[in-house]
């Protein structure tokens, strides 16, 4: 309820009453005056209350009145009532009822009150309230009131004391109030204050406020009271002293700086009051060294220090300096620099201790210490007061540990022997086991100095223990390592205040300059406004000013200290000030705080090596790392740091182990933490941060896992790392913060990011440097974490792309393999992500980046090392996987990566590259650029060449085929896309004035892209590998089969002479130079089959394969080949090839040339449009002509593809036009080549061997001779026409040649028939069907033609002489087949050759003579060259020889061959008799006839009667012959051969037997039949009735005369020798002539008989009857054969016993 509020009032107007009433009441009896007073008291108020509405204010008006009654009481000096009285004015002051007036009675009852020594408390209440409640009070009635406050203060009663003092203070700040509130009502008016000049007090107070005034006379009083002189004011002082005044002074300061700061006349006061006063009194202290005793407790000033005026002083300074620093500069400086010497090491404990709170004041004030900076530090001629009180704080820090404290309550050790049992007194710092629970003290140790550390104030404040010890005079005890904990928490505020003050503005500035649009000015000097740099350089110079004092301190206290969160601040606090330096670009104290953690991270020594340099040269120091094991084991007790880890150092000599510790690990956290948190102003100090954490990842032995990240790796050398489980459970964090580390370096702008890199790329040429020639682990930290900066700076990865590959390239060319692998694993891995990630623009708009991004994949090709390889192909592996379709510009690259394949790589890196490849052809075909296909054409073909793996090289084949399908397939879309790209090339050439240099250039570049491919086949198919060859030819050849429609008709000219003809040359020198040198075994346990067992062999194959494609491309291609401008040559070309092949001393080969000749001659002439609709197809294959030889080809189908040929000849608009009539049919120039090819071979290959009896000499085969021959009839209808009598002789020598080789006896057995068999090989059949051919051809051709036949005839005879007289082949010696041994024994002995069994060629051949003759009897050629005389004349050797020839056939078949010639010839004979054209044939045909009926070889022994009478038979048909077809035209013939026929006949009538006969044989041997049949021819022209010339008739007659006289002589003979021999049996022979003899007689008798009578002779008769008598003789002989012979002869003459009727006339005759 307020004081004014009715009820308030009414209330106190019945207080008063009532107070009133008890007053009159006490003093009733004892002073009357008083009660009067009190009682009319109550009628006043009574009388107010009653009159005026505003009871309050008449009260006031009235106060005097009302309260003198209350004074009046008071001064009865009686307690009770003095108590009432007081009690009732203070119920009116609070009220605010008391006038001026009043107030001033009140004060002076008060005053009297005191004097008396009464109601000391209330009194002070009273004043107390008087003055707060109002301010009536002022002037020398406020002065009065204080000093009776004062005055109070210094009874003896000590309540009162305290309560005076208490009230004193509150009283002085009422004072100030009351002025504050004046100021403030004031404040709008402008004052206009007269300059005050010099300094006297008296004149300025005149221009003061009343309120103003007081304060001003209060404080100046005060301080002549501290300084021992008389006030002015506050009169009636008594006593006062330092301390309170101190205090009084320092509260008003710190109360009101605003009075101070507003008026300078309260600033005069400060300036030349205050100032001197303190630095009067701070003498003694300045002058006092440590050592000369302890100050007295007397409040006079004395030379020795006093603690309690020191303290407040030192109060009162912070006071000035933190409020007035900017009034009293020169004084501040002053004050500074006492304070600064105040802690001296010289100075009391208690004064440093003091002092040391002091400055802790000043640190928390990071504004004032930036003014100090700038108002000294920054100054030209002052002192650097803010450096001095960093290096104080420093070397403050330092004294502690060098001098120990002499105060010190507890025990301190003298040095560090004593430490172990310091330790254990302090209750074991340090010795904390497993499972320990001690919490330690925190404490510094160093040096054996222990000192602990106390919780002193919250951080940020500075809560000071000793300066707030008001109450004691005696200097306290410090405790120990109290100062040590204020200087320690001084140091982390100063840093704190510093760093967080400067960072603010900064961030302010840089907001600033954002806003504004502006660049953001960095710390350099902008141009306009001097705020800016004003400020940088104000930070700069107090970071420069306070580096190395809080560098050496902060180091110190680092080293020095065992408790983990005092490490953890004096980390903290160097990790502030280097982030901070480093975003103000001070480089060095950057670096040198960068440096202390550093070296704190690392074990103690070990730091020195790596880090001992200045940032400046640390880039020349090496550092090392070795691998580890890892034990766990507890912390020794001997150190005050907990060892967590033990480890190998990274040093190039390896130093043992060395040892880390708790600490070690929580510098290495900061590390951490700073490069995370400011890695953006770290700028070259990365080097160091990245040094010390490879020193110490290598030491705990991290090692990198996928993506760079570090894991803790297992033992790998040695038990040399062993780590505590205290750190084994910190390690993934630190390997995560690691990580995090390197993640964060996204954020930072490009400049700092490329120090990173650098400094990592410096570190990984260290671990290089030192990881050569050894074989020890490297360090990879370097190489895992700049795959890791690339990584997450993908985004922006070009601006380090460059340094970052070329860096990490040159890793991959480390010997030491583990480094290779990372180098390796950190490109490709940096590859395949940058190809993954969505950059912005994307890659495929975005060519350069794409290119610079595999650029390094292409770069690693140029390593040797098998594993970089591997890796590079792996990594192209999975980069098809995810990337291949969107590739793009970057194919060639990739191509040329997987192309980049050599021999002497290894199998599975060339396996690794062909996957690549294999990926690339399937899927990635469509999607590359078509101007890549020519490079996946070459790197295919190259890994067909490569020779390591043979699957591959075969497979790579495969490929070629499906790409060359590919090409087909998509042929129009290639060829836009190829002719697009060749108009800008063929521009870009153009502009720069170059010829486009291009493969195959003048060809049109899809042709190009073909001509590349078969290129690389033709390469392949001369590959040493067999395999490789054969699958290489038939790829070849079946896609030029295939898809060779798309090529241009220029195009086939490349294809015919580089590809087809080079080709041919190849395969054709290899084949030749060959060796011929047996191959084991072809590689691993394969088995060779003879028939390849040898490179010639194996080469024969590919020459075959190749002749074979080639021949078929021109045949099947021929049409548009032929319309090529130099199709004969190339024609010729071929036909060489072929001849060269045919002629190879390889019967593989040289078949299969005949059979690629077979295959040309089957080619079809091209027909005239109007004859044949569809062009194209006239490249069809005819319909084979004959059997095409087995040889093997290779075995793709060739698929037709005219609509797609079609549609590119539109396309170019070159439809292959057939040519124009006329011209088609001169092909005969190809055929003639065609047959001089085939002559030049046949006589080659048929020529007899010059040397004797070389066994080795080489013999064609008969396949091979086979197939030549079965080659004519093809070529022979080509050439017809103009085919010649010369041809046909040269064909002569080729068949003769032909049929005279001889085979080898291996293998006879499977060419020829057993030797029983009367069966032509092959080869016969061929020669026989050559001739065939020709005669057919002969025979439906013009006349002029037929003057071949005697040549046919001629040669068809010379073949059937070979039935009885075999061929030579040169000097060659041939064994008859029968003879022939098999070499089943001598399996290496040389063949021996074989004479075929020519019989049943030879008679096959008579077979086809007779039949031509047959058909061509009558011809004009055969008649006029003889050819039957030459046909009699080949028959008489066989029939000559008769049982003598080889075979008992042969003669059989000349005598049906010369009886079948015969009934055709000698019609024929007879008809031209008269030309002459026959005379010579008679006496062969007689001398024909004479050595076949009268043979000179005998039977052979076993020839059975049968046998024997069956070829009786044939002589008797032949002297048939002679009856019906010679002797009845005699006339036509020559008479001389009418002879010999006769003297034949003659002959055989009475033909004696060889002597050699056997009495058994005898009956059959004798021919009787075929004498008979002579005898009856001799008869029948004899005596037959039409003679037509008196010439037959006489030789008829003169045949009989002679061989009745020769019957005559035999048997005279015979009974002549018959008688002389008696009893002995005559001679077989004769015995045997006798019998023919007789049987002959018997014969004609016979004959005679049966003749016309008219016909015989008388002479004849008169020799027939003559014979009797003789006959007669012979009936004595004893032998019965001739007796039965007698018997027979001597029958027939009983039809002569008696003459017949007609006698006279024939005697006339």
């Amino acid at each position: 309820m307020s004081t004014t509020s009715p009820e308030a009032v009414k209330k106190l107007v019945e207080n008063m009453q009532a107070d009133l009433r008890c007053l009159s009441m006490e003093c009733k009896k004892k002073f009357p005056p008083v009660k009067e007073a009190a009682e009319s008291g109550i009628v006043k108020i009574k009388t107010i209350a009653a009159r005026n509405s505003d009871i309050l204010a008449a009260l006031k008006d009235n106060s005097s009145e009302v309260v003198q009654p209350f004074l009046m009481g008071c001064g009865t000096k009686e307690p009770k009532i003095t108590q009432l009285c007081l009690a009732a004015i203070q119920r009116l002051m609070s009220h605010e009822v008391v006038s001026e007036a009043a107030a001033g009675n009140i004060i002076n009852m008060l005053w009297q009150l005191m004097e008396n020594g009464l109601e000391e408390l209330k009194l002070l209440q009273t004043v107390l309230v008087l003055l707060t409640t109002n301010t009536v009070v002022h002037d020398e009635v406020l002065s009065k009131a204080i000093v009776l406050c004062f005055r109070l203060h210094f009874t003896k009663d000590n309540i009162t004391n305290n309560t005076a003092a208490a009230t004193v203070r509150q009283v002085v700040t009422v004072v100030f109030e009351r002025m504050v509130a004046e100021d403030e009502r004031f404040k709008g008016m402008a004052v206009q204050t007269p300059a005050v000049q010099g300094n006297c007090n008296r004149r300025s107070v005149s221009t003061l406020r009343p309120g103003a005034k007081d304060a001003y006379m209060l404080f100046q009083d005060l301080c002549q009271l501290v300084n021992a002189d008389a006030p002015y004011w506050l009169v009636g002082m008594t006593e006062m002293t330092r301390t309170f005044g101190l205090e009084l002074l320092e509260s008003v300061l710190n109360d009101f700086p605003g009075v101070f700061l507003q008026h300078q006349e309260f600033g005069f006061l400060l300036k030349e009051r205050v100032c001197p006063l303190v630095i009067k009194l701070f003498s003694p202290n300045i002058k006092f060294r440590q050592g000369s005793g302890a100050g007295s407790a007397s409040p006079a000033p004395v030379e020795k220090p006093y603690f309690p005026i020191c303290m407040r002083l030192l109060r009162v300074v912070s006071v000035l300096i933190k409020h007035f620093y900017s009034l009293l500069v020169t004084e501040c400086e002053i004050f500074l620099s006492l304070l600064v010497k105040f802690l001296d090491g010289e100075k009391p404990q208690w004064l440093r201790a003091v002092a040391v709170e002091s400055v802790h004041r000043l640190c928390v004030q990071p504004h004032l210490l930036r003014s100090f900076c700038q108002s000294y530090d920054m100054k030209q001629h002052s002192t650097k007061v803010f450096r001095d009180i960093v290096n104080a704080l420093g070397s403050f820090i330092q004294s502690l540990f060098i001098v120990p404290s002499v105060v010190s309550s507890t025990n301190t050790p003298t040095g560090g022997s004593g430490s172990g049992a310091q330790v254990s007194a302090q209750g074991g710092v340090g010795v904390v086991g497993a499972g320990g629970g001690l919490t330690t003290q925190a404490a510094f140790e160093y040096r054996g100095t222990w000192i602990p550390l106390m919780a002193v104030s919250v951080q940020g404040s500075a809560k000071a223990t000793y300066l707030e010890m008001l109450d004691k005079v005696d200097p306290p005890s410090i405790p120990e390592g109290y100062a040590m904990s204020v200087a320690f928490s001084a140091l982390l505020d100063l840093v704190r205040g510093i760093t967080s003050m400067i960072e603010k503005e900064l961030a302010r500035e840089e907001e600033a300059a954002a806003r504004g649009g502006s660049e953001v000015v960095g710390h350099a000097h902008p141009a306009d406004g001097q705020q800016e740099p004003r400020a940088q350089q104000v930070w700069e110079e107090m970071v420069n000013a306070c580096w190395c004092g809080l560098l050496a301190a902060l180091s110190l206290l680092l080293d020095a200290s065992t408790d983990e969160a005092a490490t953890e601040n004096i980390l903290k606090a160097e990790l502030t000030m280097a982030s901070l330096c480093g975003r103000l670009g001070l480089v060095t104290p950057r670096d040198a705080f960068i440096t202390a953690v550093c070296k704190a991270s690392l074990p103690p020594h070990y730091a020195l090596t790596a880090l001992s340099s200045s940032a400046a040269n640390l880039s020349n120091k090496t550092y090392s790392i070795q691998g580890q094991n890892v034990q766990i084991i507890s912390p020794s007790s001997e150190s005050h740091q907990q060892v967590v880890a033990v480890g190998q150092p990274l040093t190039s000599q390896p130093q043992g182990t060395v040892v880390l510790t708790a600490k070690n690990i929580q510098c290495m956290r900061t590390l951490l933490n700073l490069a995370h948190c400011h890695g953006a102003v770290l700028g070259t100090s990365w080097q160091l941060v990245l040094a010390t954490l490879q020193h110490l990842v290598w030491i705990l032995g991290l090692k990198p896992g996928v993506g760079g990240g570090l894991k803790p790796g297992r033992a790998v050398e040695g038990p040399s790392t062993v780590l505590t489980t205290a750190v084994m459970t910190d390690l993934p964090v630190i390997s995560n913060i690691l990580s995090r580390l390197f993640e964060s370096s996204q954020y930072l702008d490009d400049v700092s990011l490329h120090h990173l890199i650098n400094a990592l790329c410096s570190l990984s040429m260290e671990a290089m440097e030192m990881a050569y020639g050894t074989n020890k682990e490297p360090s990879l930290f370097a190489v895992a974490k700049l795959l890791e900066t690339g990584l997450v700076n993908m985004d922006r990865i070009e601006i380090l792309w460059r340094p970052l590959t070329a860096h990490l390239l040159e890793v991959c060319q480390h010997p030491n393999a583990r480094m290779r692998e990372w180098g390796a694993e950190a490109i490709t891995s940096l590859i395949k992500a940058g190809l993954a990630y969505k950059h912005d623009p994307p890659l495929s708009h975005n060519q350069r980046l794409h290119l610079l991004l595999l650029n390094p994949l292409k770069e690693l090709s140029n390593i040797l090392h098998a594993d970089i390889r591997q890796k590079q192909l792996e990594c192209v592996l999975q980069v098809l996987q995810s990337q291949g379709d969107s590739l793009g510009p970057g194919w060639p690259l990739v191509l040329g990566v997987i192309g980049a394949i050599r021999n002497d790589q290894g199998e599975s890196l060339i396996r690794t590259a062909f996957q690549c490849l294999q990926l690339v052809v399937t899927d990635f075909l469509p999607t590359m650029p078509c101007t890549c296909l020519q490079i996946v054409v070459d790197v295919a073909g190259s890994f067909g060449l490569q020779n390591q793996e043979l699957n591959i090289s075969l497979t790579s084949i495969g490929l070629l085929w499906n790409i060359s399908d590919y090409f087909f397939q998509r042929a129009e879309i290639i060829t836009e896309e190829l002719e697009r790209e060749e108009a800008v090339l063929l521009q870009r050439a153009r502009d720069e004035g170059e010829t486009l240099n291009r493969p195959f250039h003048p060809a049109p570049p899809f042709d190009c892209l073909w001509l590349c491919l078969y290129a690389k086949l033709g390469e392949l198919c001369v590959d040493p590998r067999p395999a490789v060859r054969k699958s290489a030819g038939q790829t070849m050849f079946s896609t030029i089969a295939a898809h060779g429609t798309l090529l241009q008709q220029p195009t086939w000219h490349v294809v015919v002479w580089k590809v087809l003809f080079h080709l041919l040359d190849c395969v054709r020198k290899s084949s030749t130079t060959a060796d011929k040198e047996k191959i084991e075994s072809g590689g691993g346990n394969i088995l060779i089959h003879h028939s390849r067992d040898t490179a010639e062999k194996q080469w024969a194959e590919t020459w075959v394969l190749t002749l074979a494609g080639v021949a078929r491309i021109f045949n099947t291609r021929r049409y548009l080949l032929q319309q090529l401008g130099d199709f004969f040559k190339a024609w010729e070309v071929l036909l060489d090839h072929i001849q060269s092949a045919a002629l190879s001393k390889n019967n593989e080969v040289s078949l299969a040339a005949l059979k690629s000749f077979q295959e040309i001659l089957q080619l079809v002439t091209p027909v005239k449009d109007s004859d044949k609709p569809d062009a194209l197809s006239a490249m069809d294959i005819p319909s084979v002509l004959m059997e095409p030889l087995a040889v093997p080809g290779p075995g793709r189908p060739l698929p037709r593809s005219d609509s797609l040929a079609d549609r590119l000849a539109q396309r170019y608009g070159a439809q292959p036009q057939p040519p124009p009539p006329g011209e088609e049919q001169d092909d005969s120039a190809l055929w003639w080549s065609a047959w001089s090819t085939w002559y030049r071979t046949g006589t080659e290959c048929t020529r007899p061997p010059s040397g004797g009896g070389d066994k080795l000499a080489f013999v064609p085969s008969q396949p091979f001779l086979t197939a030549l021959i079965q080659l004519f009839p093809a070529l022979y209808q080509h050439i017809a026409a103009g085919f010649s009598m010369e041809d046909l002789r040269k064909l002569g020598v080729i068949l003769h040649g032909a049929v005279s080789v001889p085979i080898s006896s291996d293998a006879s057995p499977f060419i020829l028939p057993s030797y029983t068999e009367a069966v032509l090989t092959s080869l016969q059949e061929a020669v026989l069907t050559a001739l065939d051919v020709l005669q057919k051809a002969i025979c439906v051709g013009p006349e002029t033609l037929q003057v071949m036949y005697p040549a046919i005839f001629e040669q068809l005879l010379q073949f059937a002489e070979f039935s009885c007289k075999p061929p030579q082949y040169g000097k060659m010696e041939t064994k008859h087949v029968a003879n022939a041994k098999y070499n089943q024994i001598q399996l290496f002995a040389p063949a021996e050759w074989v004479a075929l069994n020519y019989v049943p060629f030879a008679e096959r051949s008579l077979e086809v003579v007779v039949d031509l003759y047959h058909k061509t009897a009558c011809h004009k050629a055969v008649v006029n060259e003889s050819v039957l005389q030459s046909i009699i004349k080949t028959l008489r050797t066989p029939l000559g020889l008769k049982y003598a020839c080889p075979a008992e056939s042969t003669w059989k078949l000349a005598v049906t061959s010369l009886l079948k010639v015969l009934s055709i010839g000698l019609p024929v004979a007879r008809q031209q008799a008269s030309s002459g054209r026959f005379d010579t044939m008679w006496p062969e045909l007689a001398s024909a006839f004479e050595d076949f009926l009268f043979t000179k070889s005998t039977p052979p022994d076993n020839l059975s009667i049968q046998e024997f009478q069956k070829n009786e038979a044939i002589d008797v048909e032949v002297v048939q012959l002679i009856s019906t077809e010679i002797l009845p035209y005699a006339n036509f013939i020559p008479r001389e051969f009418v002879g010999q026929i006769m003297a034949m006949l003659n002959k055989g009538s009475i033909h004696s037997q060889s002597s050699s006969f056997t009495e058994a044989e005898i009956d059959i041997r004798m021919r009787e039949e075929f004498s008979k049949v002579c005898f009856e021819t001799l008869l029948h022209f004899s005596f037959s009735n039409d003679v037509s010339t008196p010439q037959e008739g006489y030789i008829s007659r003169m045949a009989l005369c002679v061989l009745l006289q020769r019957a005559q002589e035999v048997l005279q003979r015979y009974v002549r020798d018959e008688r002389l021999s008696g009893r002995c049996p005559l001679p077989r022979q004769q015995v045997t002539e006798i019998i023919f003899v007789l049987k002959a007689v018997s014969t004609l008798m016979d004959s005679l008989k049966k003749t016309q009578p008219e016909n015989v002779d008388g002479n004849t008769w008169a020799q027939v009857i003559a014979l009797y008598p003789t006959l007669v003789e012979c009936i004595t002989c004893s032998s019965v054969e001739v007796s039965s012979a007698l018997k027979e002869a001597l029958r027939p003459f009983k039809d002569l016993m008696q003459p017949p009727v007609s006698r006279v006339q024939n005697g006339e005759s």
